[in-house]
């Protein structure tokens, strides 16, 4: 099973988290644009990060996270530097609220066109599309979630879904029922885990080293290829030594 980490906040501080990985990881890598991530790309050497995933985020007067209530302009900003770029790219569709609520208002005459805009640029990039999303599956929120421009039908995309137990408080009968959604759900499904240490809104509670442990060894015995932590920041010499027997 690779484990591998989203890093929101790639600082030096952070990134020398990697020193602690040895185990085949993934990075998923936040910058602003793509000459900002190139260049945060070439710094990372450990050997063990088998690749290095473009996460888009933008300003937060412009929404911060992808979805089709995202100001316009940034939108097409990010999706247009990314055209015939032959790199894998996450986009982490995720509502506004946070950050300006005003963007409901002022981007609802753009919102069937910004979610044209996601479809299409999801259909066809020439890498792999990542796309993190809200967790449910199935049910009346599934069905929200697909109505707001949150979760796109592609085969061959890539489908994260947050399950961040450390803010929603799941059991393992939850956890494992979420999986096996997964697994039937999309061709490729990632579960994320979490949160290590805090994102952007600084509010998130922390995974204690005992609950990742139960996580993984859940996901390793559903048979999970991939899952990924938030956020490499957070990793200690004790998380490290939890990851590094459930791999």
């Amino acid at each position: 099973m690779i484990i591998s980490f989203f890093e929101e906040f790639p600082t030096e501080e952070n990134l020398q988290k990697i020193s602690l990985i040895n185990w085949p990881c993934k990075l998923y890598l936040a910058a602003e644009n793509l000459i900002e991530f190139n260049k945060l790309r070439k710094t990372i050497k450990n050997k063990n990060i088998l690749e290095v995933i473009y996460w888009p985020i933008l300003k937060k007067k412009e929404g911060y996270w992808i979805s089709p209530f995202t100001q316009k302009q940034a939108l097409q900003r990010t999706l247009n530097e990314l055209e015939n770029k032959n790199i894998s790219v996450m986009l982490d569709l995720e509502l506004p609220t946070r950050h300006n609520p005003r963007l409901y208002l002022t981007q609802s005459i753009n919102f069937l066109n910004n979610k044209r805009s996601i479809q299409n640029f999801i259909q066809n990039h020439p890498n792999v599309v990542y796309l993190a999303e809200y967790y449910p599956q199935n049910g009346w929120r599934s069905k929200l979630i697909k109505s707001l421009g949150l979760h796109y039908s592609n085969k061959n995309s890539s489908i994260i879904k947050m399950l961040y137990g450390s803010m929603h408080q799941f059991d393992d009968k939850f956890l494992i029922k979420q999986l096996q959604l997964g697994k039937n759900n999309y061709p490729h499904f990632i579960p994320a885990f979490g949160t290590i240490a805090t994102g952007i809104t600084n509010k998130e509670t922390i995974l204690s080293p005992k609950q990742l442990s139960n996580h993984l060894r859940i996901a390793r015995n559903n048979k999970i290829d991939e899952v990924i932590i938030f956020r490499l920041g957070g990793l200690t010499k004790g998380y490290s030594k939890i990851i590094t027997t459930n791999t």
